[in-house]
């Protein structure tokens, strides 16, 4: 089933979330796939997510940046009744962007998100969104989000090997947490709000993880072929404010990179960018 919300915007993370805490754990994924037809980019709104992530203005649109527009997609799809979890509390534990050619600011995208891959996890289980952007009828960029939901503790975590070595090392004050929100519309409170982080076991907010992974794919601007898959595993959240340290590396089929803590080596994530066929138009 497709649920078209094209001229309709979604709901906020405010409305999504009350009401839906006490929600049971479901056995499926609802059928159904939210689209947005011919979404229009808004520079001045690229513009300020390029600043805040580190990228640099350009009409070309990040890796990251469709995910941000998908992103209301996704909430409505994982806000209707029959959706089996409550957002409060998804974990993202990883994501794998593909983007199979660049994508113009000047370009009207067909937006479609849907749930799929419900299985355990030894923490729970887990499920992925998987999020595409097709641009004049063929798919230009896949995003796959993988969320878990936790149910029972993990094992105890023994200790860490230090980090790589850094080839950058980033200060991120508290306010990117409040500045992504205000870009990304992920307004959740554990990210904005120290009593919010304080609620769900956090001591102080913690950065998105698109956040960080943008950041990431920042740092290796100018050396990302035209077409290329990302995938990144995230791990501990970065506490704001924070001293990280960003480590690349040539890989046989592309870059290897890591963020850790600075000071203790704590891994934050860990991603890698792998060169892929372009599709035809770039």
């Amino acid at each position: 089933m497709a649920v078209d919300l094209t001229g309709r915007p979604g709901p906020s993370y405010a409305r999504i979330a009350l009401g839906l805490l006490s929600r049971r754990r479901g056995t499926s994924l609802p059928d159904r796939t939210v689209i947005r037809r011919a979404a229009v980019i808004d520079r001045e709104h690229l513009a300020r997510y390029d600043r805040v992530c580190g990228f640099r203005l350009a009409d070309a649109l990040p890796a990251t940046y469709p995910h941000v527009l998908a992103a209301p997609l996704a909430m409505r799809l994982m806000s209707t009744p029959d959706f089996p979890f409550p957002l409060a509390g998804l974990v993202h534990v990883a994501n794998r962007i593909t983007v199979r050619r660049p994508i113009d600011a000047g370009s009207r995208l067909d937006l479609s998100v849907r749930a799929a891959g419900l299985r355990p996890h030894d923490r729970g289980q887990q499920f992925d969104v998987i999020s595409s952007a097709a641009v004049d009828g063929e798919e230009a960029w896949r995003g796959v989000s993988t969320y878990l939901r936790k149910d029972r503790p993990g094992a105890a975590r023994g200790d860490r090997p230090p980090g790589p070595a850094a080839t950058a090392r980033w200060r991120v004050p508290v306010r990117v947490g409040r500045d992504y929100a205000a870009v990304s519309g992920d307004h959740n409170p554990i990210h904005t709000s120290r009593l919010g982080a304080y609620l769900f076991g956090f001591s102080r907010p913690i950065a998105h993880g698109m956040w960080s992974k943008a950041h990431c794919l920042a740092a290796l601007n100018g050396r990302l072929p035209a077409a290329y898959r990302v995938d990144v595993a995230f791990k501990l959240p970065v506490l704001l404010p924070a001293t990280v340290s960003f480590a690349a590396a040539r890989a046989t089929d592309g870059w290897a990179f890591t963020l850790h803590a600075a000071g203790s080596g704590r891994p934050h994530l860990a991603g890698s960018v792998t060169g892929v066929t372009p599709r035809p138009g770039t």
